[in-house]
């Protein structure tokens, strides 16, 4: 995923409507989140039908105010040259040098595996992204602010370190989880991760009509066969990610084309978290906002129906071509469900979207799919509305560069779909 469009699917709300509050859902055992107004959603901060946009606004310039942003990029630029200590253990600014320590320290993987660094954020505070879209741009009265905000949003590269992490091989599940099969719904249900299998009829995945139009049900039928409790499974947009690509890149949403990425977001994130995932899915079913897939125009009273039970939001990647470079790995929950997720908000001029970050810890189980095939599919959760610890609740995920490929080896080219599922 574009480390630039995290969440550019979160999407605005509809002028004037009243901004939809969720309640702060956490699981069962779960450290509060790292987030400001101790987790609840700016939408609550709501000011004449402004979603908390004007509130989340002055939270940033504020938080920017204190200098604590400068001070970790401070901590990382004035460290000695070498590995910097952290909290959680020896990080590093630049990937060689932490591969460099991979291999000095004979860090090693099981077979299939890949021990390689991982880009992590190391600021444990809430980041903001003002969007494109935001009025605030083109105000000639804010412009010290846009400085400022552009200028903090970039630093937001400047807090991250790589850490040394072992990937496993997803496809060996069973030998790590005896009797659980990577392609089974209970995989899902325990790691959130899983893998599954498509041969696609799709032709060409850079004709987003196309994608929608044969893509889509195929994706939707899928995951009504993985999951067979499930009564309905939306596919709701796409991104399409190919460094090399060299035709028209250009994202048009009003014509539900998304563009083809150029970048892969070597950042550990998860795209939803506990109020984004009600928000996004509530969203689609009453506003059929962002929707490429199939329209929605549930009443609110219809879409707080379907909302009462179970329903998740999965994204599946499925490649082009082989993958050899620039593979997406995952991380199992059970590796991280006691910690806190740090959340990072994305103000609109009508709402505040919020993706989460996470900070390094050794005991990370992270999981790859070497040298993924086009009819593998890798599913990861970014939501489940269940929250009494009995399943997972989100993967966490990022690009990352193997050092094993050949030199030459073609960078990832996949299509990646996003969709909820309901039960």
């Amino acid at each position: 995923m574009s480390e630039q469009r995290i969440d550019e699917h979160d999407v605005n709300a509809e002028a004037g409507s009243t901004p939809f509050v969720p309640p702060l859902q956490l699981t069962a055992g779960q450290a509060p989140p790292i987030a400001a107004n101790g987790g609840l959603s700016y939408m609550s901060f709501d000011r004449d039908g402004d979603a908390g946009t004007t509130a989340a606004t002055e939270a940033a310039l504020t938080q920017i105010a204190t200098g604590e942003g400068q001070a970790v990029i401070d901590l990382i630029e004035n460290s000695p040259p070498g590995p910097i200590q952290t909290k959680w253990g020896i990080g590093f600014r630049r990937y060689a040098e932490c591969l460099e320590h991979i291999k000095d320290n004979n860090i090693e993987a099981p077979e299939g595996g890949l021990a390689i660094p991982l880009r992590y954020s190391i600021h444990e505070a809430p980041s903001y992204s003002i969007v494109s879209s935001n009025a605030l741009w083109h105000d000639p009265a804010r412009q010290a602010e846009a400085q400022a905000l552009r200028q903090d949003e970039r630093d937001n590269n400047r807090r991250c370190l790589y850490f040394p992490q072992v990937m496993r091989d997803a496809r060996r599940i069973e030998e790590y989880y005896p009797g659980l099969n990577p392609s089974s719904p209970e995989c899902m249900d325990r790691l959130g991760v899983s893998l599954a299998h498509c041969e696609s009829a799709c032709q060409n995945f850079y004709d987003a009509a196309e994608v929608e139009r044969v893509f889509y049900p195929e994706m939707e039928k899928l995951l009504l066969e993985f999951f067979p409790d499930a009564t309905d499974a939306l596919v709701y947009n796409h991104d399409v990610f190919d460094k090399d690509y060299e035709g028209d890149r250009t994202e048009d949403q009003d014509n539900k084309n998304p563009g083809v990425n150029a970048n892969y977001a070597n950042l550990v994130h998860n795209d939803l978290n506990d109020n984004s995932g009600r928000v996004r899915c509530r969203e689609l079913l009453t506003k059929n906002l962002r929707n490429f897939g199939r329209e929605q125009n549930h009443t609110e009273a219809q879409a707080d129906e379907k909302m009462s039970r179970r329903f998740m939001s999965i994204n599946l990647a499925k490649p082009m071509h082989t993958v050899e470079q620039n593979p997406f790995v995952l991380c199992a929950w059970p590796s991280f469900a006691d910690q806190p997720y740090v959340t990072n908000y994305r103000v609109y001029d009508d709402r505040v979207g919020e993706t989460t970050r996470f900070t390094y810890r050794p005991e990370h189980e992270w999981y790859w799919f070497p040298q993924q095939k086009p009819n593998e599919v890798s599913m990861l959760k970014c939501y489940d509305s269940e929250t009494d610890g009995s399943v997972s609740r989100w993967s966490f995920h990022t690009a990352s560069v193997d050092p094993t490929a050949r030199e030459d080896a073609a960078c990832r080219k996949n299509v990646v779909v996003r969709s909820f599922v309901f039960f």
